[in-house]
């Protein structure tokens, strides 16, 4: 009997093809599905592949006696109950690296709109006004950059930021400053946070790191510091982030990434004047989307053909 496929959240539309046409796998006809859909393919579904949107709990995993295997397509697997995973036998992998690139530039996107207000000086000229005087901005040039967490797509972030000539730094305790001599290590988080001009968060969200950027964090940021997050919502306590915005305590924010998602139609975030929002676009590239449907589609073949698990992301 082949395997049966559930490809929940989307895939590339012609990776999803080449799934289809793959002779030892089952496939659910979607792409993408809604909740509803899913909940009636689970008692059928030997593997999930799924990226932000689908959660999969311990109720998952009751309503889908015969699944083996769950993909994140992506890194953050916060969406997963682990623990309950392993305790039915359910394998979990993520797809490291595929979203690298866009998560980075996403960032650097964010950053470059807060700084120069394109976000605001659009919406000005969608209205019918000239309102050039509004929005004079900031250059990235000489600036304090400070990167929270300086894994693989802090790293690549510095890497793209590099041609504008910011001095960076970076806070990270699982990296040595000798491994990147061309930046400076901050050995605490209140370091960086004083001194950086753009802060911009890239750690995973864990029980390390949930709340860690807090009231006490955001004080010590400079008047005209702006703050970027394009990692995970829960990183950021968002009470704490509107409170220093509305109070002018510092210049703006651009955010990505949010507590709960989608984010609330009525959300005080979405009225925030100095607040720049995505609805998490960071893995949101076609060339993101196709590395990640690739390496799905081959961590598929290889758990149910070869035996063989790649990217196992443990509890």
């Amino acid at each position: 009997m082949k395997p049966f496929i559930v490809i929940c959240d989307g895939m590339d539309k012609a990776a999803f093809a080449h799934l289809c046409s793959l002779d030892q796998f089952e496939v659910a006809q979607k792409a993408k599905h809604t909740a509803e859909e899913i909940e009636a393919l689970l008692p059928r579904a030997n593997a999930l592949v799924i990226r932000s949107a689908t959660k999969v709990t311990a109720d998952t995993l009751e309503k889908a006696p015969h699944l083996k295997y769950v993909i994140r397509a992506g890194e953050g697997t916060d969406n997963i109950d682990k623990v309950a995973c392993e305790q039915k036998g359910v394998k979990v992998s993520n797809t490291p690296g595929a979203n690298n690139n866009s998560a980075a530039e996403h960032a650097i996107a964010l950053m470059m709109t807060v700084l120069r207000k394109t976000a605001w000086a659009h919406q000005s000229m969608a209205e019918g006004r000239w309102d050039k005087s509004l929005y004079t901005g900031n250059e990235l040039l000489g600036k304090e950059v400070g990167i929270v967490g300086f894994g693989r797509i802090g790293q690549i972030l510095a890497k793209r930021i590099s041609g504008f000539e910011p001095k960076v730094h970076f806070y990270d305790p699982f990296v040595a400053q000798e491994t990147f001599p061309d930046y400076c290590k901050c050995e605490t988080l209140e370091e960086i946070f004083s001194t950086s001009d753009i802060l911009t968060v890239h750690t995973p969200l864990n029980d390390h790191t949930k709340g860690l950027i807090n009231s006490e964090l955001l004080s010590k940021m400079k008047p005209g510091a702006v703050l970027i997050n394009a990692a995970r919502g829960k990183i950021v306590d968002e009470d704490a982030l509107l409170k220093v915005l509305s109070e002018g305590k510092i210049r703006g924010a651009g955010f990505d990434v949010f507590a709960n998602e989608p984010l609330d139609e009525n959300s005080p975030l979405r009225k925030c004047e100095n607040l720049v929002l995505t609805p998490h676009l960071g893995a949101s590239t076609e060339e993101a989307q196709v590395r990640v449907a690739e390496m799905a589609i081959n961590q598929l073949n290889e758990f149910f053909h070869n035996n063989n698990l790649l990217n196992e992301v443990k509890a």
